[in-house]
């Protein structure tokens, strides 16, 4: 019974992941139709799949495996998804037309300080961090867990260094 609640949560997770591909598509349009650049198209795709296989994974894990729900671990676990999923959240809501999940840089636009943008400058990374190693937590697919976290830090190294430069470049365009 718990692997198919389990199952039922990440494709949950699965929906809210759609659910932002839809605003990332919009964004993107807004975004091109002022002008805007698209950074790191290369490591796009390696994303999405290592983005999709977390969710293909921890089921698979889950199903082949078995391994028991441990109360302890997985309400705190569940708990760390939750959190996540409303930092990605608050990120999309502060960014508005700014966010996406591709680095489009939109000519003329500043860079935003404001929600979690005052504490952090990636907090949407944090939240793919935590929901990385979290999620598979919740039914203890700790293989799925360690894999993701592994090959997301060569990843996000990549993201992040397309990412800052390409902030660079505006907060440099909007100073001058």
């Amino acid at each position: 019974m718990s692997e198919v609640l389990f199952t039922v949560l990440v494709g949950l997770v699965g929906l809210e992941r759609l659910a932002e591909l839809i605003v990332s598509k919009r964004n993107a349009a807004w975004s091109f139709a002022r002008g805007g650049v698209e950074y790191g198209r290369g490591h796009y795709p390696v994303m999405v799949v290592l983005h999709t296989a977390l969710l293909v994974g921890a089921v698979a894990e889950v199903w082949i495996r078995r391994p028991p729900f441990e109360p302890g671990l997985g309400w705190t676990m569940l708990a760390l998804v939750v959190l996540a999923q409303a930092l990605r959240w608050w990120c999309i809501a502060t960014l508005g037309r700014q966010w996406n999940t591709r680095v489009i840089v939109v000519p003329g636009l500043v860079l935003v300080h404001d929600g979690p943008y005052r504490v952090l400058r990636h907090p949407n990374y944090v939240a793919v961090v935590v929901e990385g190693f979290a999620l598979p937590l919740v039914h203890s697919a700790w293989v799925t867990a360690l894999v993701f976290t592994a090959l997301n830090t060569f990843v996000l190294a990549v993201r992040l260094s397309v990412e800052n430069a390409a902030l660079t470049a505006l907060d440099r365009e909007s100073a001058s």
